[in-house]
């Protein structure tokens, strides 16, 4: 693609006479843009309408705003329809997509008894559900973005504290991490993992069955799997456990400052989206603690 690219951009330096704004604009997010491709082991000139939708969740997830994601999509539907002007054997994936603007909608959230039942769907009889029982484990536990959770090595979880240390671009957190999590991170580690490695030099901690890192499209198909197990009909994406994540932690006490540090949220405003869920735990905790209630 990076042959492509380049060609792409002399077009509109020579011919279109981008501005240099224009020109950094278009780079900047096709070079991201390139780079999701390729970890996701995606070749360009495959890349589907579908792909095209789980790289806007995949901005979504980090918190871009709307506008930088309004661009994102033209900048990727230019090199596209470049692409298809100048050869015969590719398609626009971005024909369909109606509206590059993406509004903020309510977040998908999952009941307690709805996240016991996803979470009860992958079995210990294989390697394969022994890792995905510690996967779906782990991202209810920890609230992590989906790429947080495929970026993570093997030494970034300390089983005996019972944390995780999550580094976002140059920042780092750590989240602590329950029992049940812990229980199930320490199957798979011991019992799975260590057999579908091939090799010491790989550190990530969640591996595909070619014991190869985790990719973000192997994450979303792994949830639809068990989605459709559990017979849940709501659209589950791997975004929606953390959602629910932080639902969950607000509803039963939890401060939303406290909240928004383990979420990695810089803006609290980020957070204060889960508040609309809290109704019934507010009238409770008003009816037990205001005096006149």
């Amino acid at each position: 693609m990076e042959k492509q690219l380049k060609q792409f951009f002399k077009f509109l330096e020579t011919e279109k006479k981008a501005s240099n704004n224009t020109l950094q604009s278009y780079k900047r997010d096709l070079k991201q843009f390139s780079e999701y491709l390729e970890e996701n082991e995606i070749k360009y000139n495959k890349v589907t309408e579908r792909e095209i939708k789980e790289y806007l969740q995949f901005l979504a997830e980090q918190d871009k705003k709307p506008s930088t994601i309004s661009r994102t999509i033209a900048s990727i539907r230019a090199f596209y329809q470049y692409e298809v002007k100048n050869k015969k054997n590719i398609e626009d994936p971005t024909e369909n997509i109606q509206s590059p603007k993406i509004e903020k909608r309510t977040p998908c959230i999952l009941t307690s008894k709805e996240i016991e039942l996803l979470l009860e769907q992958p079995t210990n009889e294989d390697l394969k559900g022994i890792r995905d029982k510690a996967m779906l484990e782990f991202a209810y536990a920890s609230g992590m973005r989906v790429t947080e959770v495929i970026s993570l090595n093997i030494e970034d979880v300390n089983l005996q504290e019972g944390t995780v240390i999550c580094r976002s671009g140059s920042k780092t957190r750590i989240i602590p991490l329950g029992k049940l999590c812990l229980h199930a991170l320490k199957e798979y580690i011991e019992n799975a993992r260590k057999i579908l490695v091939k090799t010491d030099k790989e550190k990530s901690l969640f591996v595909n069955l070619n014991g190869r890192r985790l990719t973000r499209q192997g994450f979303w198909k792994i949830i639809k799997y068990y989605q459709e197990q559990a017979n849940i009909t709501k659209d589950i994406t791997p975004h929606t456990l953390r959602h629910s994540f932080a639902t969950h932690l607000l509803q039963n006490g939890a401060d939303l400052k406290s909240i928004q540090m383990m979420l990695g949220h810089s803006d609290i405003s980020s957070t204060q989206v889960y508040m609309q869920f809290q109704n019934g735990g507010i009238n409770d905790i008003y009816k037990k603690a205001h005096p006149r209630a």
